[in-house]
């Protein structure tokens, strides 16, 4: 053989092994996603109140090629046969950059989200690719569905005060006036964020943060890691203990710029939340 051929066969060999790794990558991206669970003990929890589950999900980014309303409608399936309480949703619900394309993709969302059914609601608050593309088109598509849009505000959910900081990778997070939004709520506060990097430390009324936005590092190699970072990689993923607080991060359900995922499957979490005597 000689070495034009050997070069072009090592070349069309490569060339394999790269479309079957892409491949395997959106089909991890298109997969169901892993349902994670964890019990939290609240202070401030109402006395007499009864414990309460809440769905946390994330990053749905929906116009990219792992994200459509078909797979959607199937995890809304998924969500609802849990019977959670509450559902929360933190933020990236459209795919892109692109200014002004949350009105041509939003309308997408309206019907699988317009299915999710908890006795408590469906609170959200906007990521940073909303605000990029469009986040009123995005708000109205989310109440179409029945959704709360909480931006620096906050809303009595059950035994819960829901606290919903914006985008603070935008610059849209007001977290002072979030906080006295929330104060003004009774109840054991809960923030929902897009991002878990706050911009400051929340009263002691918080001590619970669900957020998105990481997507776990969405592509995590052996040895290596996850190459791109989007924040502070102490809060890249999972259950995040600081002292006192917890910050739970979701994989979330969608990608973003490649289809594709290795090593941080997508996921949803099931929060049990409950009272304590003593704070976290």
């Amino acid at each position: 053989m000689t070495m034009v051929r050997r070069f072009a066969l090592a070349l069309l060999v490569l060339m394999i092994a790269g479309l079957g790794l892409l491949a395997l990558g959106y089909r991890n991206a298109r997969a169901d996603p892993v349902v994670r669970r964890i019990a939290v003990a609240l202070p401030g929890w109402p006395a007499g109140a009864r414990p309460v589950t809440v769905a946390l999900l994330g990053d749905i980014h929906i116009g990219s090629a792992a994200m459509d309303a078909g797979r959607l409608d199937r995890i809304v399936a998924l969500v609802n046969a849990r019977r959670p309480e509450l559902i929360v949703m933190v933020g990236d619900f459209i795919d892109g950059h692109e200014q002004g394309s949350a009105v041509r993709l939003a309308p997408a969302l309206v019907a699988p989200l317009s299915r999710l059914r908890a006795p408590l609601g469906v609170v959200a608050v906007p990521g940073n690719h909303d605000h990029w593309t469009g986040v009123a088109a995005v708000t109205t598509a989310l109440n179409r569905a029945g959704v709360l849009v909480l931006r620096n505000e906050a809303a009595a959910r059950g035994p819960l005060a829901i606290a919903g900081l914006d985008d603070r990778p935008t610059r849209h997070a007001r977290l002072a006036t979030t906080l006295a939004a929330v104060e003004a709520l009774g109840g054991a506060g809960v923030m929902i964020a897009h991002s878990p990097i706050l911009g400051g430390r929340p009263s002691a009324r918080i001590r619970l943060v669900l957020a998105g936005h990481t997507h776990c590092g969405q592509v995590v190699l052996p040895i290596v890691g996850a190459p791109r970072q989007v924040t502070d990689p102490h809060y890249r993923c999972g259950a995040v203990r600081d002292p006192g607080r917890l910050t739970v991060v979701t994989a979330g359900l969608g990608t973003s710029v490649l289809p594709v995922r290795f090593g941080a499957p997508p996921d949803f979490w099931l929060v049990r939340l409950g009272g304590v005597r003593t704070a976290l």
